[in-house]
Order: structure tokens, then C-alpha cells, then sequence
């Protein structure tokens, strides 16, 4: 007999059902146990009583998250014992068969609340019994939900959805990469990628003209609460466009993502509101603007773009560095400065982000598809040896590359936000502390010395003198 998911119990009063999942609750009440059993999909009562003296004393045993099958009839409630809290309370099951899977040990911690009571390093080193909670698993179905609409929806508009390495190089474009050692090359490493910015710039180049990915990200930055060494993005990329076109694609994107995975949410306005970057820090004092009009409101979405960021500004020690990164091209009436290299710090660049409810959840910007320039912008901000950084993607600009932009999506970001989620590691399935630790696996760990010889790596103690 094949199996059926509890929440479809509701509407097969009168039918034999075959049932798996964990006990949730136990109830013992002397001549009638009644164990609630849990799936993925809900969660359903069943009722033992002592005139089957074999299940019942099976039913005596479990105890919660056991985990067990049971063949058994679905039966309509009695009128006062009908629960209208839960989609299965009209409906109880007369066991016939109870066959015990697997017993558990006692849960670390109560899954039946929503969890923000625990501690979170606790939940995050048992996150397998963690996710257990409806609301984490509701957070992962509706992600799930969000990202077959976005695949659905750019394939139906065109776009490619390309994978691009994991294993790259390290080049010095912004946060600090991750590294790999290479034990086919000694001394020699790869880096994983803070994100496809250069591949999806080379797919523009090779012709591809509309991409996307849902792409795994890493950077090495320093403790911050809200990040995570790994994350995920939308990345996508179009060739012969402009600003606009970007901007439209995306704002139609979010505008029918969110009307069809959150109906009962309002968009505050549409189109977009758009705001300079010099307006929105004299009104707001933060690029990041939360414009929504009742912020008691939680149904309420207050989408914005801000525009026009400076291109470049100064370091600490003088030196000029870029807003966003180096591969973004002026507008076009500040080419020539840029060019010539002047008025360097009134340059402003072609950069979008889209903000939401007073959080950037993407940002892009079209893209320097011309080599030259890229090596002034390169020259300027000091990276040393070009060609060996950059020589790659310059080459390939240099090789026929058209005008191209797009904008990468900080996914958990935009989840979390729309699930209401205090922060991102609510809409993650294994996420690691703010010091980027995983606590379930225990990483980062020590290598075994044989690794390290095989990698030709030696730990030094910074402390200590060599």
C-alpha cells in the first residue's frame, strides 16, 4: 500500500490510509492513548484503544519523535472533539497496523513552538532536530516556492541559467577571498568566488546575452551578525541594454514574485520609487532608506531604488578606491572625465540598488565592456600587476565584448524580509554563527598532519618566531 501524506487525511473520511512520519505529542489518558503524528506536510490524530490489546501496547512505548508507520482508517471527528486550529482536526485515525521505524532520544529542546525562546547556538548545533519546527520548514517551502518562480520566470524571458566555478582565483576586487590549497601545485591556490561578477561578464562577452544563476557566494570578512561566510545570490546578466532596461526587468520580477508567493502582501508603490544617492543621504542619512508609511504595518513591502553613486571615494590613508566595484562603468556624461582622469570623486557610476522595508536586497550596475577603461579604473585605484590579476577579463573585452549590466539579489536577504525573520539564518537550511563558526559539524577544524604534508602546508603560530 502506497503512502499518503497526512494532510491529505482531510478528504479521505471513510478510506484505509498508510501513514509515516514522527511522534509530535503523546497522550496518555489510562483506557485511550491519542498520539499525534507528524509529517512534512501536517500533522494528524490518532487514537489507541485497550479492545486492541497489541497496538495499544505498542502505543505505550512511543514516546515523542519516534519515528513509525500506521495503516489505519480515517474517521470523522465527534462534533466536539473537531480542532479547528490545524487543516487534518475534523479528522482522526483508527489504527490497524503500528510498526515502530526507529526510536529517538529525548529532544534537546521543545519543537512544537516557534523557537525564538532557545538559544540560538544551541539550535544551531542541533539544527536537524531545529528544522523540525513548522516554521522553519514553512521558511524552506516558501524559499523553495521564490526561487522555482524566479527560474520559471526568466526562462520564460529568455535567460540561460549557467553555473560557473566555485573553484577560481583569487583577485583583489573587495571582501577577502576564501582559499584553497592546490596539491596538484604546490604553493599555488585556488579562491572561491565572493560571486560570479567576472564569469558573468565573460558569458556577456562569449554571446550568451541573457544569464542567470542561483549562486553560492563566499567571502572571509570579519564577525558581523547579519552575514554569513557563504550566502546565496540571483545573479543575472543581460548584453545590450541600459540602466532602465535592468531596472525594469527587476521590478517586474519582484512586483510578480511577490503577488505570487505573497498575495497578502502590499506593495506601498508602483513603479518603484527612485532616489539619488545625494538625496537619499540628505533626507535619510542612510543609502538603505525604510520608506514605509506604517512600519507597524507587517504586510506592507516598500520597495525603493537609489541611483547615482559616486564611482569613487578615498580610503583612510588617502588612496582612492571604488563605491561598488571596478568592473561598473560611468554615466555616460562623466566618460570623458574619467577617461582624462579627472574630477575623479564627482564621477558617478551606473550603479542600482533596490531596497526593501530599509534593506538592500540587490544591487548591480552596467557593466565597462571596453578594456581600456577597465585598466584606467584598475590604474587608478592601485592594483598592482594588472595583467596578472586582470588579464583575462580585459583580454576578453578587448576581444569584442558588448555593452552588458545586470544585478545580483541577496536571496536570504529578500527571504527574510518576506517572511518576517529577525535575521537570514531563520531562512537558511545550515547556517553558521556570526563568527562563522558551524556548530553542528564543527567547522572550521585542524587538519590531520598527513593532510597538511600532502597540501605542503605548515601551521605556524603567528607568535612565534620562525
Amino acid at each position: 500500500m502506497s503512502r499518503t501524506s497526512i494532510i491529505d487525511t482531510s478528504n479521505l473520511v471513510g478510506e484505509t490510509v498508510n501513514l509515516y512520519g514522527w511522534v509530535n505529542v503523546r497522550r496518555d489518558q489510562g483506557k485511550i492513548i491519542f498520539i499525534d503524528l507528524r509529517d512534512r506536510s501536517g500533522v494528524v490524530q490518532m487514537v489507541f484503544v485497550p479492545s486492541n490489546q497489541e497496538l495499544f501496547g505498542l502505543a505505550e512505548k512511543l514516546r515523542p519523535e519516534w519515528v513509525i508507520r500506521v495503516k489505519g482508517l480515517v474517521k470523522e471527528r465527534p462534533e466536539k472533539m473537531v480542532n479547528p486550529e490545524i487543516p487534518t482536526g475534523k479528522v482522526e485515525i483508527e489504527p490497524l497496523e503500528l510498526e515502530i521505524l526507529n526510536s529517538a532520544t529525548s529532544p534537546v529542546f521543545p519543537i512544537d513552538t516557534d523557537g525564538y525562546e532557545i538559544d540560538e547556538e544551541v539550535r544551531m548545533k542541533y539544527r536537524y532536530q531545529d528544522i523540525r519546527r513548522p516554521r522553519l520548514l514553512n521558511n524552506f517551502l516558501k524559499r523553495h516556492e521564490m526561487v522555482l518562480f524566479i527560474r520559471n520566470w526568466l526562462s520564460q524571458k529568455g535567460f540561460l541559467e549557467i553555473e560557473t566555478p566555485i573553484l577560481t582565483k583569487s583577485t583583489p576586487e573587495g571582501a577577502r577571498d576564501y582559499v584553497v590549497p592546490s596539491r596538484l601545485y604546490p604553493g599555488k591556490f585556488y579562491a572561491l568566488p565572493q560571486s560570479p561578477q567576472q564569469y558573468k561578464q565573460l558569458l556577456m562577452v562569449a554571446g550568451v546575452e541573457k544569464y542567470f544563476q542561483i549562486a553560492r557566494c563566499f567571502r572571509d570578512e570579519d564577525t558581523r551578525g547579519d552575514r554569513q561566510p557563504e550566502f546565496t545570490q540571483l545573479d543575472l546578466e543581460m548584453s545590450f541594454v541600459n540602466r532602465e532596461d535592468v531596472m525594469e526587468t527587476n521590478e517586474k520580477l519582484l512586483i510578480d514574485l511577490v503577488n505570487s508567493s505573497y498575495p497578502d502582501k502590499k506593495i506601498q508603490e508602483i513603479p518603484f520609487p527612485r532616489i539619488s544617492y545625494k538625496e537619499v543621504m540628505e533626507k535619510y542619512n542612510t543609502d538603505r532608506p525604510d520608506l514605509r508609511k506604517d512600519k507597524n504595518d507587517p504586510s506592507i513591502l516598500a520597495f525603493c531604488w537609489v541611483t547615482d553613486f559616486p564611482f569613487f571615494e578615498k580610503t583612510k590613508n588617502g588612496k582612492l578606491t571604488f563605491t561598488h566595484n571596478p568592473f561598473s562603468t560611468p554615466i555616460s556624461e562623466h566618460k570623458d572625465d574619467l577617461i582624462n582622469e579627472k574630477n575623479l570623486e564627482n564621477i558617478i557610476t551606473t550603479q542600482y540598488d533596490v531596497v526593501l522595508n530599509g534593506w538592500e536586497i540587490g544591487g548591480g550596475s552596467i557593466r565597462n565592456h571596453e578594456g581600456y577603461v577597465l585598466r584606467t579604473v584598475l590604474r587608478l585605484i592601485g592594483v598592482s600587476d594588472v595583467e596578472n590579476n586582470f588579464g583575462h577579463i580585459i583580454h576578453a573585452l578587448d576581444s569584442g565584448a558588448p555593452p552588458h549590466g545586470g544585478i545580483a539579489w541577496g536571496l536570504d536577504r529578500l527571504v527574510s524580509v518576506l517572511q518576517g525573520e529577525p535575521n537570514i539564518r531563520e531562512v537558511i537550511a545550515f547556517p553558521k554563527t556570526g563568527d562563522a563558526r558551524d556548530l553542528m559539524m564543527g567547522s572550521p577544524s585542524e587538519l590531520e598532519e598527513e593532510q597538511l604534508k600532502e597540501l605542503n602546508i605548515k601551521i605556524v603560530n603567528k607568535n612565534s618566531k620562525l
